[in-house]
Formats: C-alpha cells, structure tokens, sequence
C-alpha cells in the first residue's frame, strides 16, 4: 500500500520507478501513521494482551503446581502400594509357610493315628489268637483227658497184659478217628 503511491508518482513522470529510491514524504506519513497506531495499541490493546499473557502464565504456573502436587502424591501412593504390596507378598510366603507346618504337623498326626490303629489291630489279632490257641489248648486237654479217662475205663474193665493194652488203646483211637 506505501509502494503504490510511490509507482503512481514514477507512472507520471514517465519513467520506471527504483525500488531504492527514497520518498521523505512517504516515510514521514508512515512513521506518524506507525506511532498513532502504536500509541492506540498501547493505550487499548497492550494492556489487555498483557493480562491475558499474564493470566495465561499464572494459569501454566498454576497448572505446572498442581502437576507437581499430583506427581508428589502420585510418586507418595506409588512408594505405599509398594509397600502394602511389599507386605502382602510376606504375609502371603507366611501363610504358605504356615499351611505347610500346618500340613506336615497333620500327616505326622494321621500317619501316627494309623500307627497306633495298626498297632491296636495287630495287638487285637495277637490276643485273639493267643484266644484261639489256648481255646483250642483247653478243647485238645479235655479232649486228652476224655481219651484218657475213657482208655482208662477200658483198661480198667478188661484187665489186660500191655500187649493187650496197647491194642485196646489203639482200637479205641481208630475208632475215634474213624468217627470224626
């Protein structure tokens, strides 16, 4: 817009116009038009851009402060989660290690349970054969005693050599044999 006076000029005259060429009335009116928009943007406008540059600082400090803050506790409930979880894997190793005593204290306890059920059982079995034994001690003596008395009665009705005792005792027992 300044150049175009300054072709419109070198148009008139007829001869092209330099670049280069220096027009004092055109650069006194740009500097007086430059200061009366400066002195207007500095009365109106410079404050304004001032406050709002300076509320756009205060509102970035602010944010970079509350950023900070965040951080701060962020890092804070970072280190207690650690923590807790730092304590929660103990206590987790603790319950494990107390689940195993635990366990083992109660395998001991079953395996000695079934020790003494085995050892009760066996000794149970021992005395009921020890039972058995000497019910069939007592049945093999009364037997013996009822052969005796009964070879004793023999002997003693038919009054007999030894020759003759023998065969009458071994007669009586074959047929004791045979009748069993």
């Amino acid at each position: 817009m300044l150049a175009f006076p300054s072709m419109m000029m070198a148009a008139e005259g007829g001869g092209p116009a330099s670049p280069f060429e220096v027009n004092f009335g055109l650069f006194f009116w740009a500097w007086i038009v430059f200061g009366i928009l400066f002195l207007l943007l500095k009365k109106y406008a410079w404050p304004a851009i001032v406050q709002a540059t300076e509320e756009r600082e205060q509102a970035i400090a602010k944010q970079l402060e509350e950023a900070r803050t965040h951080n701060e506790e962020a890092a804070a409930l970072l280190a207690e989660q650690q923590k807790l979880l730092g304590e929660a894997r103990s206590q987790g190793q603790q319950l494990l290690a107390d689940a195993k005593h635990a366990a083992e204290r109660e395998r001991s306890l079953a395996l000695e349970k079934t020790k003494q059920a085995q050892e009760a059982l066996l000794d149970r079995a021992k005395r009921d054969i020890a039972a058995e034994r000497e019910k069939a001690l007592r049945a093999l003596r009364e037997e013996a005693v009822d052969l005796s008395l009964a070879m004793a009665s023999k002997l003693i009705e038919q009054r007999l050599d030894s020759d003759g005792d023998r065969k009458l005792v071994l007669s009586y027992l074959g047929s004791l044999e045979e009748a069993n």
